[in-house]
């Protein structure tokens, strides 16, 4: 979750507890729904093929290595699968894709003309890059629907929120998504009543309505029960070519589900990269992950 849309969560919930007066008490503030707006995103160039380019990508920690003359692409709609033993560099990939770590060497490319490295973490979210960790991180006070609406790639201002009312255009965009994340059902009720596995849906909800043209997804049906996991499954492949989607996970039978591509990591470089098959069979994978 980004640093902006936290704070606007503290701000929602701070809201609900002391409501401004002289307003209605709702979440608009009671201004008109044309009011919202909708930011326009920027458009990413993916005319060589590509929506993510890493070359000779190398960072170390205190003499560590942890990345390592790493090279990967992506192409446009595309749902890559990461896989490899712990420490193999997985986690410092997403930091460097998305502005948390400076990589010492190396380049970084959204689309052909976004230089990720020239920007902030805060710019690569609203450039279209969206990310979500292990631990579901979602408003547990707040409702589906606000979390969702909280989410909304609008201005984050103190003013514009207290005023801010969904257009028509935003309303179907958040009950597209509802759908989308098998949360129609539970519109009203208060994230921390929903399950692991609703909690998960409901922040890649949250990612969505952000409208991001690439996922980083990370271990994220970690704690899933089995019925949860294979809805997953099946959301992920909904994603797949209206997103690029880059997923961390070790749970092999979900790999298998939605993988085309594998790429194996290991001491922050690629050790190999195929179909699951291709890499299972591989003398290397066995050895340093996959085990005999």
């Amino acid at each position: 979750m980004t640093p902006d849309l936290l704070e606007e969560g503290a701000r929602r919930l701070e809201k609900r507890a002391s409501p401004p007066t002289g307003l209605n008490n709702t979440e608009s503030g009671g201004r008109n729904a044309s009011t919202g707006r909708i930011a326009t995103p920027g458009e990413v160039d993916v005319s060589h093929g590509r929506i993510l380019y890493l070359e000779d990508v190398s960072v170390s920690f205190d003499g560590f290595k942890a990345i390592n003359k790493l090279s990967l692409d992506i192409a446009p709609g595309e749902l890559r699968c990461i896989i490899g033993p712990n420490g193999a560099g997985k986690t410092t990939m997403m930091d460097i894709i998305t502005g948390k770590t400076r990589p010492n060497e190396g380049t970084v490319f959204f689309g052909s003309t976004i230089d990720l490295l020239r920007h902030k973490e805060s710019e690569i979210a609203q450039l279209g890059i969206g990310r979500k960790f292990q631990k579901p991180t979602v408003f547990e006070q707040l409702t589906v629907y606000e979390n969702l609406e909280l989410a909304l790639k609008t201005h984050k201002g103190v003013k514009a929120s207290m005023f801010f009312r969904l257009d028509s255009v935003q309303s179907d965009r958040l009950a597209e998504i509802l759908v989308t994340i098998q949360l129609a059902g539970s519109v009203n009720r208060l994230a921390g009543n929903l399950s692991h596995g609703q909690k998960q849906w409901l922040e890649i909800g949250m990612l969505l309505m952000q409208d991001p043209k690439l996922l980083l997804l990370d271990e994220p049906v970690a704690g899933m029960t089995d019925e949860e996991t294979a809805r997953t499954a099946e959301l992920f492949l909904t994603l797949k070519g209206k997103h690029s989607l880059m997923v961390v996970e070790h749970d092999m039978s979900f790999i298998r589900t939605i993988s085309e591509i594998v790429t194996v990591l290991c001491d922050g470089s690629v050790l190999a990269q195929g179909t699951l098959d291709q890499v299972q069979a591989d003398e290397r994978v066995i050895e340093v992950y996959l085990g005999r």
